[in-house]
């Protein structure tokens, strides 16, 4: 069944392919990049806390550097401006936040791209093969017959089917994928609130 589609999809078909290839790839990287970043951040922030609050410093960066993901880089940056201030803490904090944001929503727009475009390509195959169609037709006039026109209908039917095939699962891995990215930033946002209350109750009156 396979090598007869492969056969008969056309020149759409093979492009539609290398989009869901994409789109897999994508979808599986960032998942693993989700993965690794979302991190207990209750317990990690209560293993920094306890060591801020020992004024071991090194040890706490330490610890942000051996767990990956934003809140730890976040936590990092409120313990590297401890010195600044709670307004200061808190701007630190923000601008780290708009960097870490891009990062998790990297690739996003390429998955809902290909979400966007594959039935699209698969109707432009339809047509392709329609047009293939009237071409056997206008060449045989009354000798067409269905052995002769089953190219263009199998290019068209393929091209439909396959970019909805592809479409469907994107579009479905795409709001999965945002959804993780909320998570993430909510995660951020709590971890951002809870380490500016923990430095800014150990490091004692700002610096003038």
């Amino acid at each position: 069944m396979v090598p007869t589609l492969l056969s008969h999809g056309g020149l759409m078909m093979w492009l539609l392919l290398v989009a869901g290839a994409v789109a897999i790839g994508v979808f599986i990287e960032r998942y693993l990049h989700y993965h690794r970043a979302q991190i207990n951040s209750t317990e990690f922030l209560i293993g920094v806390r306890n060591v801020v609050r020992r004024e071991n410093i090194v040890e706490a960066i330490s610890i942000c550097d051996a767990t990956p993901g934003p809140v730890a880089r976040l936590v990092k940056t409120a313990i590297l401006n401890r010195e600044r201030g709670r307004d200061g803490i808190r701007e630190a904090l923000e601008e780290a936040g708009l960097m870490e944001v891009p990062r998790l929503e990297e690739k996003l727009n390429l998955l809902a791209t290909i979400a966007q475009i594959a039935p699209l390509m698969g109707l432009l195959g339809t047509v392709l093969g329609f047009i293939k169609i009237f071409r056997v037709m206008q060449n045989e006039g009354l000798y067409a017959n269905a052995s002769l026109l089953s190219g263009g209908i199998w290019e068209a039917l393929i091209c439909t089917a396959l970019g909805l095939a592809i479409a469907i699962p994107c579009y479905a891995g795409y709001n999965y994928l945002v959804s993780r990215v909320n998570q993430i930033v909510l995660d951020m946002e709590k971890a951002a609130t809870e380490i500016l209350n923990i430095v800014t109750e150990t490091s004692g009156p700002p610096i003038p």
